[in-house]
């Protein structure tokens, strides 16, 4: 009869394996930030929004859509906290934005307004943050005053983990 010969694990195996095992666990506390999307909740609502997590995905925006899901949006995550600035670059709905400080509440909002398309950069309309921001969600315009949301309000949001992920 045949004895199976058993293998010792080496280091190299161990390691291999802790890693496995590690990147599975990783994958599971991932929590909602999984596909580009962020699940997130403001006054009892659920939204998935979009997630804008580098320069370039933060300057395009919601830049050449024609619609916003009602449940939809994009979450800008900022590397760093510092007074921000948006317009409406060729955007043709109205969209509202909510500037976030780094704990997730709100600083203030504001019902930016379509501007036309071939309106100079210069002449854009600026919507600035109230203090300092490393958050800002843009919903659907009117979801804001629907929603009753205003400055003070708390919006959970895994901060750290997100803009562990900004660059």
């Amino acid at each position: 009869m045949a004895h199976a010969k058993r293998l010792k694990p080496t280091p190299l195996v161990f390691g291999w394996v802790l890693i496995f095992a590690s990147a599975l666990l990783l994958t599971g506390c991932a929590g909602e930030t999984t596909g580009g999307t962020q699940r997130v909740e403001i006054a009892g609502e659920v939204f998935k929004l979009e997630l804008a997590l580098d320069n370039p995905s933060r300057i395009q925006g919601l830049s050449d859509r024609d619609f916003i899901a009602p449940d939809g949006g994009m979450l800008f995550v900022f590397p760093y906290e510092d007074e921000r600035e948006f317009v409406m670059r060729r955007c043709l709905v109205p969209i509202d934005i909510l500037f976030l400080d780094p704990r997730g509440t709100v600083l203030n909002t504001h019902a930016m307004l379509v501007e036309p398309v071939d309106t100079p950069e210069r002449e854009l309309k600026r919507y600035v943050s109230e203090g300092k921001s490393a958050l800002v969600i843009e919903l659907a315009g009117g979801t804001v005053e629907r929603l009753g949301v205003q400055a003070g309000d708390s919006i959970e949001l895994p901060v750290l983990e997100l803009k562990r992920r900004a660059r």
